[in-house]
Parts: structure tokens; sequence; C-alpha cells
């Protein structure tokens, strides 16, 4: 395979991770947003620290929030990981000679089921919490 096919087809994994990416600093803004709303909660609590069904109701569920959220972060992380794993093993195929096409396809597919997983269960969770 010559370096122009090679880039070629590591254009796509290189876009997917352009995007995951996008979506980490997403779901990192909104859990920096949910510890802010958490803290505002904690320090505005009722006299002598005294929280209200209301406020615990409140935290409870930021709770929920930040756990979904991170989460989806820790996929996010893996989700790079197997996108920047297909990259390389697209460079060792090509320059040690041997085939690691099964590879490439199951790192690209685990990648992307993972992202989908993101998407579908835990941000819907997040976002409808």
């Amino acid at each position: 395979m010559d370096i122009v096919h090679l880039i070629q087809s590591a254009v796509a994994p290189v876009f997917l991770l352009s995007g995951v990416g996008v979506t980490l600093g997403v779901l990192t803004g909104r859990l920096a947003r949910i510890i802010d709303r958490a803290r505002y909660l904690e320090e505005h609590a009722g006299p002598g620290g005294l929280q209200t069904e209301a406020i615990q109701s409140a935290l409870r569920m930021l709770a929920r929030r930040a756990r979904y959220t991170n989460a989806a972060i820790a996929l996010c992380a893996a989700s790079a990981l197997f996108v920047s794993l297909v990259v390389m093993a697209l460079f060792a195929s090509a320059f040690l000679d041997t085939d690691l096409s099964a590879a490439i396809a199951i790192l690209f597919v685990a990648a992307m089921v993972i992202g989908m997983i993101i998407h579908d269960h835990l941000v819907a969770g997040v976002f409808a919490a």
C-alpha cells in the first residue's frame, strides 16, 4: 500500500476521533455545570446546614447525572483509544507488510458501538434526568 492510499484510509478514523473529542468536550462541560449546581445547592442549604427534601432530591438527581456523565466520559476515552489503535494498525499493517484488516475492522466497529452506547443510553439519560 502506498503512502497516499494509506493516508486516505486514515482520514475517516481521524474524523471519528475529532467527533469523539468534541463529544468529550461537551460532556466535561456538562459535568462541570452539574458540579457547580450541586455546590450551589449545598451552599444555600437552610439554617445550620439543614437541607429540605427538595434540595436533597435535587442533589440525588445531580449525583445520578454525574454518574451517567462520568460513565460517558470513560466510554469516550475508550472510543478514542480504539480509533487511535485503528490508525496505528493501519500504518503498522502497511509498514510491517502484515494483514491486520480483521483487527482494524474490529477496533473500528468497537469504537462505533461505544459511540452509539454513549449517545443512546448515557447522554440521553443525562439530559432526560
